[in-house]
């Protein structure tokens, strides 16, 4: 089987993509990569074929923009980039598409493969990797500005979202969308977010059942299989100096704030002072170094990058902005969180983490060491927060997600319902 994979979006958003990727090699089948050629030295290490699409700066430009981590504004720009991938995506799939033997495998923003599923009959697969990009009345996700919960009745949480769409979803992201439908003779379409992102054909939830339930007013495509947990394992090696650190010492904690958050200079700095406040030592993830502080407390240490399949077993509690793979992570490693969940699906993902007792959500506006010093002594300190991290942790036993992607994505091009 020829599969072609089109993860849009961050580190967090391509890593589980290199996860099926291997999975489906691994399973016999020829697996290219159509992504952004920022992150194409990370495909081509983990062995899998590369078919850039645009240039390296296109990315740099979205993530460095301050705004994306607004609830709104990054909302919008989210949208709108999504228009500027839609040819490079469709034209990258049609020229490498294989006849009667190629499956695509997208990622929730990868719309040109909806497109050309459509126009050219290339069979497509929706992956989606956060639960708060399906709609749900039943069990509606928690997203910034919205009113929703068990109180909230339906009709209200429908009109919320009528008018999310009309005035913001659609103008958005339908005006290049259609255009480039009509070039190609296809009809106009509506409800960017409340239907076409999803395949018709499969779509792929990467979360357990545990985590986020399959609601009745979901899709009827959607199947879960679980978090990817992909991290580079085998590719990105502890260097000896972290090693040396680890043994040194008592456990850290372990904050990040996610690979797209090119700003987080305050909320280092603020980490860096709660680990002196708590007399903890402390671990600042960051691939951008001009956001470390200059002279760091005692026990406190930068590092750029580490698995965190085999880091954050080495921790303490983990504090970070959200994103569903570090969640996932630290749920795995049995760790107490701290979230402050700036945009996008990162409240959802807090709030049923909360909901499973094994975080707690700090409002990035009161992002102060004090606060986080506060915060994280009353997770720790909690014997019902640890007890429940270790049942979380448990969940994780025998779990196969990527093997269960596969199988879903073999019966998808096989034309399996």
């Amino acid at each position: 089987m020829n599969v072609l994979l089109v993860p849009i979006g961050s580190h967090g958003d391509v890593h589980p993509f290199i996860g099926i990727g291997l999975a489906l090699r691994a399973r016999g089948h020829r697996v290219r990569v159509i992504v952004n050629p920022f992150f194409g030295s990370l495909v081509q290490q983990a062995g899998l074929d590369l078919i850039p699409i645009g240039v390296a700066a296109d990315y740099m430009r979205l993530a460095g923009n301050p705004d994306l981590w607004k609830s709104t504004k990054g909302f919008r720009i989210v949208l709108a980039g999504v228009g500027h991938f839609l040819r490079p995506v469709y034209h990258a799939i049609v020229a490498n598409h294989v006849e009667a033997d190629t499956v695509v495998v997208a990622s929730t923003l990868a719309l040109g493969a909806r497109i050309a599923d459509e126009h050219r009959h290339i069979p497509a697969v929706t992956v989606h990797l956060q639960p708060s990009v399906l709609r749900s009345y039943t069990d509606p996700s928690k997203l910034p500005g919205m009113w929703t919960g068990p109180r909230v009745p339906g009709w209200a949480m429908k009109a919320q979202w009528a008018l999310i769409d009309r005035l913001i979803v659609d103008p958005a992201a339908m005006p290049m969308l259609n255009a480039f439908r009509g070039e190609l003779g296809l009809a106009p379409v509506t409800g960017i977010l409340r239907d076409y992102i999803h395949s018709p054909r499969r779509v792929i939830g990467m979360w357990p059942e545990w985590f986020a339930p399959t609601q009745k007013d979901w899709p009827a495509q959607v199947r879960l299989a679980g978090f990817p947990l992909y991290d580079e394992s085998g590719l990105c090696m502890f260097s000896p100096d972290l090693a040396e650190f680890l043994q040194a010492g008592s456990p850290p904690i372990a904050f990040t704030f996610g690979s797209a958050m090119w700003h987080a200079h305050a909320l280092l700095e603020q980490s860096a002072r709660a680990c002196a406040l708590l007399g903890s030592r402390g671990l600042l993830l960051t691939r951008h170094r001009e956001h470390v502080p200059s002279r760091l407390p005692a026990g406190v240490k930068h590092i750029d990058f580490a698995p965190f399949g085999e880091l954050l077993p080495h921790c303490r509690a983990l504090v970070h902005h959200g994103g569903i793979g570090t969640a996932s992570q630290g749920m795995k490693a049995g760790l107490p969180q701290m979230v402050l969940p700036h945009a996008h699906d990162q409240l959802d993902n807090a709030t049923r983490m909360g909901r499973l007792g094994v975080a707690r959500t700090l409002d990035p506006r009161r992002y102060t060491s004090d606060r986080i010093a506060t915060t994280l002594a009353s997770l720790l300190g909690s014997a019902s927060v640890n007890e429940r991290c270790r049942e979380v942790a448990g969940k994780f036993a025998g779990a196969r997600p990527l093997e269960q992607a596969c199988e879903l994505i073999e019966a998808a091009r096989r034309g399996e319902t």
